[in-house]
């Protein structure tokens, strides 16, 4: 298989996945190296294809879905707040698509998280309970941005005054 059919076959895998694939996935699936997958995959970033990495695999990025209202919320809490402050705002239906922190040498560092359920909020804080890796919040004392969809701008405002209530939204 040469290389563009093998880039359109990863693009078609992660697209009709509902699940992240991971790069191992692809490459025993197309038989090769999964170095040459994440290599296909900046390729196809680089043509412009909305492809996320998430800690889970690789997905199709759908927090641009049409009808949807894309904000991004200022949050403060310790690590151990972290699977309270997801739980808040799933429970209300919107996505967690990312977690972004200003960095003093970097500058803004996303992490791409894609939370929609309790499941998956599960499953973030198992990994991160399971590996000596902290949270991006840490990095920053636990300021940090989240970036969610929502229905429409009235669903963002209950999700931001659930976590006001619940002591998460940063307010300075």
């Amino acid at each position: 298989m040469d290389a563009a059919l093998r880039r359109g076959k990863v693009l078609e895998v992660i697209s009709q996945s509902s699940v992240p694939v991971s790069a191992s996935a692809l490459a025993k699936i197309l038989s090769v190296s999964r170095q040459v997958i994440v290599g296909d995959i900046a390729l196809l970033r680089a043509q412009g294809h909305e492809i996320i990495a998430t800690a889970r695999g690789y997905m199709i990025s759908e927090f641009r879905e049409a009808n949807q209202y894309v904000g991004k919320i200022a949050c403060f809490h310790s690590a151990e707040n972290t699977k309270e402050e997801l739980y808040t705002i799933v429970d209300l239906g919107a996505v967690i698509v990312n977690v972004i922190v200003e960095h003093e040498l970097y500058g803004e560092i996303t992490g791409q998280l894609n939370i929609k359920n309790r499941n998956d909020v599960d499953i973030f804080i198992d990994r991160v309970k399971s590996s000596e890796v902290k949270l991006l919040s840490e990095l920053k004392s636990g300021i940090h941005l989240h970036t969610i969809t929502c229905r429409d701008k009235t669903h963002f405002e209950q999700v931001c005054r659930a976590l006001c209530t619940a002591g998460f939204l940063f307010q300075n």
